[in-house]
């Protein structure tokens, strides 16, 4: 069976089968290989089955777990939130209330940037509108950053 994954900065076709190896996990996951030991050594992912020869082998459940963990990425939430996240995804008798709370104080953070992000464009804007922008060393935007 193959089906294909949208996601906003980039497509993944998966073939459910498995088990994989760490390439091909992180290839049906859209993570790279060398962010698939980062999580594992975070303990965001499990440590998995080795090969006699130490290989690792992946599962559905793994790539499941690795594109929640790219999703969540995606949408800006820290690797702390992340790990909550994953527990109450894996915890069937969660309170969905839990869940909410993690988004909205997400919400509120990056509401907290977006606003300060925008008082230093519109102070940039502000800098640079008083600038000649001439060949005279005066520049109100260094004598605005020099305080």
């Amino acid at each position: 069976m193959t089906t294909a994954l949208k996601s906003p900065e980039k497509s993944v076709t998966s073939v459910i089968a498995g088990p994989f190896n760490i390439g091909q996990a992180a290839s049906q996951s859209g993570v790279s290989a060398k962010m698939v030991r980062h999580y594992e050594s975070l303990g965001l992912l499990p440590a998995v089955h080795r090969t006699d020869a130490g290989y690792r082998q992946y599962g559905d459940k793994e790539v499941h777990t690795l594109r929640f963990i790219r999703r969540a990425r995606t949408l800006g939430f820290s690797m702390l939130e992340i790990a909550e996240l994953l527990k109450l995804w894996q915890n069937q008798q969660r309170a969905s209330a839990d869940v909410k709370r993690i988004a909205l104080a997400h919400v509120a953070d990056l509401e907290r940037r977006i606003a300060e992000m925008e008082a230093m464009r519109q102070t940039l804007a502000e800098l640079a509108h008083c600038c000649a922008g001439n060949n005279r060393p005066d520049c109100p935007i260094l004598s605005g950053l020099a305080g």
